[in-house]
């Protein structure tokens, strides 16, 4: 697989990415800091999470983190951390969200749903709020919120997180509407890439694993960092300055909208 990059190309950007301790997120922050951005890093995995951070500081990366369990009304405030370190933030990558795994419809119990939802669209809705008055000081910004074919193309016994995943993508096609005068750009991502939980389906049902692998056209399951973060980091950037309101599936030619 070849890797790709676009050196310094995030130079003098801060950015903040939730669900950063591992997985995609960690992946999207590796490639935020491996083009020059200054990164936030926050999850509510105290342990996971400084770890990751010790990892991209000892390799010379800016990257300060902060615990936040973003179900806390008052999680947006971790925002204050981004200021205090970097005066600034024109970049936020909404990616954390908690979800028991499949369950048909019928049997998802209430408080599922409601996690989902409190840790998807309601903090990427409150996060988004807290940082649109900094983007708009700091003359504009770039935010990309993590969407999932789950909900555009819709992903048996996965009804509350694909919910709470389009929910996350109507919020930014109108945002993305509003806030264009801001010169704040809104835009979605939908990943296919190596997780934990994939990491898993992998070993324990490989047949299953393989038919995902086969679901693409490329014939390869997504690296966070190279593939994923990669767009990512794009989106952020002053190169995709006439991108906004869209969502790009980066899933190696699975996915498709119903």
């Amino acid at each position: 697989m070849s890797s790709y990059s676009h050196p310094h190309s995030l130079d003098g950007h801060a950015a903040i990415v939730t669900g950063a301790a591992r997985g995609v997120g960690k992946g999207i922050a590796a490639a935020l800091l491996s083009r020059g951005a200054r990164v936030l890093l926050t999850d509510i995995l105290d342990d996971v999470l400084a770890n990751t951070t010790a990892e991209f500081t000892d390799a010379g990366f800016d990257a300060v983190s902060v615990v936040a369990d973003l179900r806390d009304g008052d999680s947006a405030q971790r925002i204050d951390a981004a200021l205090d370190a970097f005066g600034t933030v024109d970049g936020l990558v909404n990616n954390a969200v908690a979800s028991a795994g499949p369950i048909p419809f019928v049997d998802i119990p209430a408080e599922e749903y409601e996690r989902v939802h409190d840790t998807g669209p309601r903090a990427t809705f409150r996060l988004m709020q807290a940082v649109h008055p900094i983007m708009v000081k700091a003359g504009g910004g770039s935010i990309v919120n993590l969407g999932s074919a789950a909900g555009t193309v819709g992903t048996h016994s996965f009804g509350a997180y694909a919910g709470a995943k389009e929910a996350i993508r109507g919020m930014s096609k109108v945002a993305a509407l509003e806030w264009g005068v801001d010169g704040i750009r809104v835009n979605v991502v939908c990943p296919l890439a190596e997780t934990d939980g994939l990491k898993v389906l992998r070993d324990m049902a490989p047949k299953q694993y393989e038919s995902v692998v086969r679901s693409t056209s490329l014939k390869r399951i997504g690296d966070p960092t190279n593939d994923i973060g990669a767009v990512v980091a794009f989106l952020l950037g002053d190169d995709a300055a006439y991108l906004t309101g869209q969502t790009l599936l980066v899933d190696g030619g699975a996915g498709s909208f119903r």
